[in-house]
């Protein structure tokens, strides 16, 4: 992959900001043409800068009400770890699951519908049977913000 230069930053920037901008104007706010912008986007999505296209959704008006940052400390370490990571993967209420450094080894964002649902959650997922030897869990209290653009 060759170094992103200003136009391939001009195009993230924007598409960061919102990504269902018509090719027509994002071109003309980069300066450049509709075939060059798709062209460039094309190709960070095949060398995977661009790695999803997605809607970001405000959790609370989709009825998960419950948002924490749990913090999770491992039993054993690999292989047993990746075992963890594959789980994290398909469970639908962990939003990030991140290997931290520290007296934790994994930090993830859950996000659930009430309480209920997040004990349902921790009694089902952080068990010693997915070599979880404890976890804390930081409640959410407001999102003083909340963002996915990374400047260039």
């Amino acid at each position: 992959m060759q170094p992103l230069d200003d136009l391939d930053k001009r195009i993230l920037n924007l598409l960061q900001q919102d990504n269902s901008i018509p090719l027509k104007l994002l071109a003309e706010k980069v300066y450049s043409s509709v075939s060059t912008c798709q062209r460039r986007i094309q190709t960070m999505i095949d060398n995977n800068v661009i790695s999803k296209q997605v809607a970001i959704i405000n959790p609370s008006a989709v009825g998960k009400n419950i948002s924490v940052f749990v913090m999770i400390e491992m039993e054993t370490h690999n292989p047993k770890q990746q075992f963890f990571e594959q789980k994290m993967l398909e469970e639908p209420e962990v939003m990030s699951c991140y290997e931290i450094s520290g007296d934790y080894d994994f930090l993830l964002l859950v996000h659930t519908e009430n309480m209920q649902t997040y004990h349902e959650f921790t009694r089902r997922v952080l068990t010693s049977e997915n070599n979880v030897r404890s976890y804390k869990s930081q409640f959410i209290m407001n999102f003083s913000k909340v963002g996915t653009k990374i400047d260039l």
